[in-house]
């Protein structure tokens, strides 16, 4: 609940609530006792369609919890409505809803009162409510995913490399670095060592970061940040994971970048050029 006062949200919200509030006798002879009773008497009519339970944000907005939302549909509609007069009321802005898939049809109720989509993960939808009469000032959605390539070279001059079970037909048969994408949290040097042990089974020592690229309108028009890492091996006997890699192998150097999609891979000529100048304290390590 927000701090301050529930009594002033009741009063505010009275005069909106629905027709079953607005005709309770409120002088009732149950409530002969005074103001007291009169009081719990409010708040007992009033328990299934009361303000959510959220916390302000440090922008003058709230954030619902969703651990404490109503149980049934009905109880929710009323709630979101006696909620957004409150909120609008008080001066509040934003709006964060969280709902768990175990909430999802309330994903309806919400669109209903105007909320929008922001973004969702499996276990949630995050939906957002902006209440001023003026642009929306929430931050938008993440618009980047993160990818990183691991340029593995050991001391006879050979690339780890491998082939993939599900590419494009543009590298079909084609021998390129092992790559994939950074997990959340995951810092892009533990990215790139984790996804060369995952694909290869050749454990790894992060060197530097030697190219990256910016591209747009990538997957579900996201933009897209590559990073191709230098790692220095430190064991070579490969154990590929068989649900997405056909085949590794240490390939020669010269033999790897004569492939023609590398030759055509600006980013890659710039990777090499970066490589080359420490491959003499790589391989000497």
């Amino acid at each position: 609940m927000l701090s301050g006062v529930r009594s002033a949200a009741h009063k505010r919200l009275f005069r909106s609530e629905p027709d079953d509030l607005l005709a309770i006798n409120w002088s009732d002879s149950s409530s002969t006792n005074g103001t007291g009773d009169q009081h719990h008497h409010w708040w007992t009519a009033f328990k299934n369609n009361f303000v959510l339970e959220s916390s302000e944000d440090e922008y003058g907005g709230v954030v619902v919890d969703a651990g404490r939302l109503p149980s049934d549909k009905a109880a929710f509609a009323r709630s979101l409505a006696a909620s957004l007069s409150y909120w609008k009321s008080v001066g509040k802005k934003g709006v964060w809803l969280k709902l768990p898939v175990d909430r999802s049809e309330f994903v309806p109720i919400a669109v209903k009162e105007g909320f929008k989509y922001h973004h969702a993960e499996e276990a949630y939808v995050m939906l957002t409510y902006w209440i001023p009469e003026e642009p929306c000032m929430l931050p938008a959605n993440a618009s980047h995913q993160v990818g990183v390539g691991g340029f593995v070279i050991n001391d006879q001059m050979e690339v780890l490399v491998v082939q993939e079970k599900y590419c494009g037909s543009t590298l079909d048969g084609a021998w390129k670095l092992p790559t994939g994408f950074i997990l959340a949290s995951e810092e892009i040097f533990t990215g790139a060592t984790r996804e060369v042990m995952e694909e290869t089974g050749v454990d790894t020592e992060f060197v530097d970061v030697v190219a990256f690229r910016h591209a747009h309108n990538v997957a579900f028009q996201k933009s897209d940040l590559f990073f191709i890492c230098m790692l220095r091996p430190v064991s070579n006997k490969i154990k590929i994971d068989e649900t997405e890699i056909q085949a590794a192998k240490w390939m020669p150097l010269e033999e790897f970048v004569k492939q023609p999609f590398i030759q055509e891979d600006h980013m890659f000529q710039r990777s090499w050029t970066s490589a080359s100048r420490g491959l003499g304290s790589v391989t000497a390590a």
